[in-house]
């Protein structure tokens, strides 16, 4: 017989529903309301509080009505796992491969997406990260605004589609790591504030109010944090966790709420006998989110390096607007791959004040890389790749840049093989109110950089969804072919060279001239010509080279001083 336990610590009675029985519960020290109960997995169920309309657990497990149906119960030991032997690739060595599963496939399911895991591994990829599967509101929509943070999607396939999914990526030898969104609910579906003070009006957030991390009442909302955390990877098996903004995460506690789960989700990997991994976005550039926790740091073991994304965007596009004024140079490149951080104590234009502090003692692999993300693609009005930004040439220097980085590189889903099709801001919300507010708010967004409301998608129209999703059949079309191969090579280069692998931020050297548009970047025996000019010409080394691995473009030659380059190419040599 399950017990039935809900956390309302402001409430005077709880009732639970269940079938057609209406069961009083009983209140305990602390807030909790709970009840025995007569149920077998895939009852429904919901609350009552103070004989109010039935809500959904806030820890519900499945809302196959969406979300505000019923919660359902599921009993995560009849799934059959496949995986017992297995180990995660370590993620000092990996290339992680951000995936949207609405727009993966044209099916858009957990089930569906398993079709293209031979592609990925295929292609050299060692961890697979899912944007955001919790549930939402709608059929479609990134998952940034998720209500139900301890349900998979029922658009997507559920609890049973999510397992299938991650137990066929392990059959790959394949890494699964999943976004979470912990620094704010989405606003339809959101019943958390009428069971309690999950919220507090003492901060702010940009998405809606602000978590209760360190207030009265905030011991239960940190568990309901880290349990959400803790069941993700030890019910689904997955073996990392991409925590959404935390630079939104306000809290004034003495131990921090990224510090506390760090601490407990290495403890879990202990008792599963598996490495369980931590890696948080953050625009701060602050490295105590990744320093170790004996040295006055949270612990995480990696955070995604905007300054890296911004410093290569800014030269190979040319594009000046917003965060990108204070990038463009080569000099802020060479930097970005040495350091991670380009702002490190630096006066930022953008902001009006220095920003951020020297990551000093931390490897390369505390840091994922990328040329292109959901976010910096999708919160374009357009929603434009790369490839519609910049030339193919130019987009294979910023793949031979990221994947021979100190760093962990990231692809995002089709930038493999320059995917055609953008990757816009979609949503699916059922309020129609709301649905206007997203449109108008897109809009009026992007008419402060003097772009034409008829230009913004729509957000909530089908076809901006339909749009995104990638076209297949292009991996074999000419030009894309190309560029899936470059891809192929340098990740197969990259994990069979050692010197590529080595975190050691110190062991990169950089150089470069500004005005002749070259940089060279040593690791090692190897190094990484880059020619960004629009002519033919000759590249400095340091030491002699004894063979050209790889090369973007045919015709490069290597004599006494250096290496030619063709026009807008890069090569990979080995040096003697």
């Amino acid at each position: 017989m399950p017990t039935f336990r809900v956390w309302a610590p402001e409430r005077r009675q709880g009732a639970l529903d269940l079938g057609d029985q209406r069961l009083p519960m009983r209140r305990h020290d602390g807030g909790w309301w709970t009840i025995d109960a007569e149920a077998v997995p895939g009852a429904d169920y919901a609350y009552r509080l103070d004989g109010g309309p039935p809500r959904p657990d806030p820890r519900s497990p499945w809302q196959p009505a969406g979300v505000h149906g019923p919660s359902r119960l599921l009993d995560h030991g009849m799934f059959v796992w496949s995986d017992r032997d297995w180990r995660p690739p370590p993620l000092a060595s990996g290339v992680l491969y951000e995936l949207h599963i609405g727009t993966f496939t044209v099916a858009g399911t957990f089930d569906a997406a398993i079709d293209k895991l031979a592609h990925l591994a295929d292609l050299g990829i060692t961890h697979v990260e899912l944007m955001p599967v919790q549930e939402f509101s709608g059929a479609r929509g990134w998952g940034y605004d998720g209500v139900d943070l301890y349900a998979p999607h029922h658009a997507y396939g559920g609890p049973d589609g999510l397992k299938r999914l991650v137990d066929a990526a392990h059959g790959c030898g394949l890494a699964v790591v999943l976004d979470v969104v912990y620094n704010h609910l989405g606003p339809t579906g959101n019943y958390l504030g009428e069971f309690g003070p999950y919220f507090t009006d003492r901060y702010g957030s940009p998405w809606g109010p602000a978590v209760n991390f360190d207030g009265p009442g905030s011991d239960e909302v940190r568990r309901f944090v880290c349990d959400n955390a803790l069941m993700w990877l030890r019910d689904y098996h997955l073996d990392a966790l991409r925590i959404d903004a935390v630079h939104a995460l306000i809290d004034l506690s003495a131990v921090h709420i990224l510090e506390q789960l760090a601490e407990e989700v290495e403890q879990l990997g202990r008792v599963l006998g598996r490495r369980l991994t931590l890696i948080a976005e953050s625009d701060l550039n602050d490295p105590r989110l990744v320093r170790p926790r004996r040295l006055g740091g949270y612990g995480i073991d990696a955070q995604w390096s905007d300054d890296v994304h911004h410093a290569l965007h800014a030269l190979l596009t040319g594009e000046r607007d917003g965060y990108y004024a204070d990038f463009g140079s080569i000099a802020d490149v060479a930097t970005a791959l040495r350091d991670a951080y380009v702002y490190a104590g630096r006066y930022s234009a953008f902001r009006g004040r220095r920003h951020g502090r020297a990551p000093t003692g931390l490897p390369g692999d505390a840091f994922v890389a990328f040329l292109q993300n959901h976010d910096q693609i999708g919160n374009r009005a357009r929603g434009e790749r790369s490839t519609h930004l910049m030339s193919p040439r130019r987009a294979m220097i910023g793949a031979a840049l990221v994947l021979t980085a100190p760093f962990v590189p990231l692809l995002f889903q089709g930038e493999e093989w320059g995917a055609s099709t953008p990757f816009q801001y979609f949503t699916g919300h059922e309020d129609a109110e709301l649905g206007e507010r997203v449109r108008i708010g897109r809009r009026e967004e992007f008419a402060r950089f003097d772009w034409s409301p008829d230009d913004v998608p729509d957000p909530q129209d089908e076809a901006t969804f339909l749009r995104s999703k990638l076209d297949w059949n292009e991996t074999a079309q000419p030009g894309h072919r190309e560029l899936l191969d470059w891809h192929r090579a340098l990740i197969a280069l990259r994990r069979q060279t050692s010197e590529l692998l080595d975190g050691r931020r110190e062991a990169v050297c950089t150089r470069y001239d500004e005005a002749a548009q070259w940089l060279v970047v040593e690791r090692g025996s190897m190094a990484i010509a880059v020619n960004f000019a629009d002519r033919r010409q000759a590249v400095p080394l340091t030491g002699a080279a004894l063979e050209v691995v790889l090369s973007s473009a045919a015709g490069a030659s290597l004599d006494a001083h250096g290496i030619t380059l063709g026009p807008e190419s890069a090569a990979i040599l080995r040096l003697r």
